[in-house]
């Protein structure tokens, strides 16, 4: 007899049916011969898989066992194939009849038979439900993951044994539910610890407003970094759509959190500047996101921004752009989401304390621009606000009171983020920060007399094509805030601000 049941493996962020066909052949001892292109992981699944259904009290057949996995000319990868090769080796031995059409499968195996976790279950399940399914067995620290999926019962298995009685029918349990989400910011940090730093402050709520890409410069112990990982605090939520989309990324990447579902809260991402290029954009052997998918719908910090190496660096300007990576290797090309909002902090010298009125700054001109020159005018060019965050007179951080909270900032920028929604709904765009062509024109029309400021201040500050644009989105960010629907002089003349320090970086 020949059992024919269905898994899923993970191709890039998304899942792919796997048929999982099994067969035995007369033979006096036991083996297990897997075929399909299967990675390491599962070639290694037939010692545990032979374990597992021992130690559970089943009975391993004798004979060789043909596993096949198809679609043969798909890399099967990882151990989730585990558990559906040890089904249906236990369907082919024991004739067994159940609806296998209607199942789908997922699980890694110990050898007493226990169902371990796997990554990237969500998409996993996605995939199931799409292809018609209508239960999937996961391990039991998937399933609130699993559940998160509607329109499929979703049915967590602590054991091979446990799992063997479900689809038999000896079992039938409930199907998990994942408890609707509640959101409720809660945070280790809060904007209302930050002292001082009024510029920097109402520059960050109007990044966060319109998504907007930020670069801040400023001595050691400016605030630079407390106040980027402050970001998060003002973010709204993450929408349905969204968070399904970011939620997959994690998922795959074994970074969601099992107990919770999906994502609510956009990710905060800060990789240190020794990390490579495939740690960043994504890569490897077999193609995994980066640091910049992980980011997606969310945040990215690099800190010390000069201290990253300039290739490294040069890699963000396309995804900046397209709102995507592209990775071609000679084992296939992904493409993986990263629309994220840049970050970043730097010192405006190799000492950090140029400019500083308490610290003498010991760089040689030549040392200054040797450093500054690590960051291209290119790159520059992909921040829409570029802003220098002077040092706290003592004063300040012993008598300032606290400033505004974050739940207060967050409500102006969560009403800004809807506002976008609406007035982009229908097009491909989501925030100020993402629009270009002809939306950008439609909708970031300044008056006259903020033209000729524009204008004016373009020729002035010798910015490029791209800066203008920029200055357009920021304005209209800064309008969206002032609940403005034309943008005026006024708002051209708080963007323009947000640029003029570019120059001392160039």
């Amino acid at each position: 007899m020949t059992a024919r049941l269905y898994s899923a493996s993970i191709s890039g962020i998304d899942g792919v049916e796997v048929e999982v066909e099994a067969d035995i052949r007369p033979a006096p001892e036991p083996h297990i011969l897997i075929v399909g292109l299967p990675d390491t992981a599962v070639k290694e699944s037939t010692q545990r898989v032979e374990s597992a259904i021992t130690n559970s009290g089943l009975n391993l057949p004798l004979g060789t066992i043909v596993i096949n996995l198809a679609p043969a000319d798909l890399k099967k990868q990882g151990p989730g194939f585990d558990l559906p090769i040890a089904m249906g080796i236990l369907t082919c031995a024991t004739n067994a009849n159940w609806e296998t059409e209607a199942w789908a499968i997922i699980g890694e195996l110990a050898l007493d038979g226990s169902v371990r976790p796997v990554k990237g279950v969500l998409p996993l399940v996605i995939e199931a439900r799409n292809r018609g399914k209508k239960n999937i067995v996961v391990p039991q620290s998937n399933g609130m993951e699993a559940a998160a999926v509607q329109g499929i019962a979703v049915y967590p298995v602590e054991t091979l044994k446990e799992a063997w009685r479900l689809v038999s029918g000896e079992l039938m349990p409930r199907p998990a539910i994942c408890p609707p989400t509640t959101f409720e910011a809660e945070y280790d940090v809060d904007f209302s610890e930050v002292k001082g730093q009024a510029y920097a402050r109402r520059a960050l709520e109007i990044a966060a407003a319109g998504g907007h890409n930020i670069l801040m410069s400023g001595s050691p112990g400016s605030g630079k970094s407390m106040l980027a990982h402050r970001i998060p605090t003002i973010l709204p939520p993450l929408t349905d759509e969204e968070a399904l989309e970011t939620s997959k990324i994690h998922s795959v990447c074994g970074l969601l959190k099992r107990d919770a579902g999906l994502m609510r809260t956009r990710p905060f991402r800060a990789p240190h500047h020794t990390i490579s290029d495939a740690g960043l954009m994504g890569g490897g052997s077999s193609i995994a996101p980066g640091e910049i998918s992980l980011s997606h719908n969310g945040v990215l910090f690099l800190d010390e921004l000069p201290e990253f190496r300039r290739q490294t660096l040069e890699t963000l300007r396309q995804p900046l752009e397209a709102g995507e990576i592209i990775i071609s290797r000679a084992s296939g090309t992904m493409t993986f989401p990263a629309r994220f909002m840049l970050v970043a902090a730097m010192n405006p010298c190799p000492c950090g304390y140029q400019g500083d009125r308490r610290h003498a700054c010991k760089c040689s001109p030549a040392l200054v621009e040797k450093y500054r020159k690590k960051i291209s005018g290119p790159l520059l060019d992909r921040f829409d606000m570029i802003v220098e965050v002077p040092a706290v007179e003592p004063s300040t951080l012993v008598s300032a009171p606290a400033g505004e909270p974050s739940a207060g900032i967050r409500s102006r920028v969560t009403a800004v983020r809807e506002l976008q929604h609406r007035r982009y709904s229908g097009t491909r765009f989501r925030t100020n920060a993402d629009i270009s062509g002809k939306t950008l024109q439609a909708h970031c029309r300044p008056t006259p007399e903020a033209t000729g400021i524009l204008t004016q201040a373009i020729e002035q500050l010798g910015l490029s094509a791209r800066a203008h644009d920029r200055i357009l989105k920021v304005a209209r960010t800064i309008a969206d805030l002032a609940g403005s629907g034309s943008i005026t002089e006024e708002h051209i003349y708080e963007a323009i601000q947000f640029r003029a320090f570019e120059n001392r970086l160039r």
